[in-house]
């Protein structure tokens, strides 16, 4: 797996929201999984991508 894994900077501009929504989302446990990297949060392209699919779905 070559993916680099995404800053919440990277999510938000490729979901095209606010920094600030995501945070909020994360509190509320929505949103596309993250995965805390010793201080970071960071997320892995595909696990976006299949959160964005499933939102179709609802």
């Amino acid at each position: 797996m070559s993916s680099k894994l995404w800053t919440i900077h990277d999510l938000a501009d490729y979901l095209g929201i606010p920094i600030n929504t995501l945070y909020q989302w994360r509190t509320k446990g929505y949103g596309p999984t993250g995965r805390r990297i010793g201080k970071y949060v960071r997320y892995r392209p595909q696990d976006v991508d299949a959160w964005v699919e499933q939102q179709g779905e609802r």
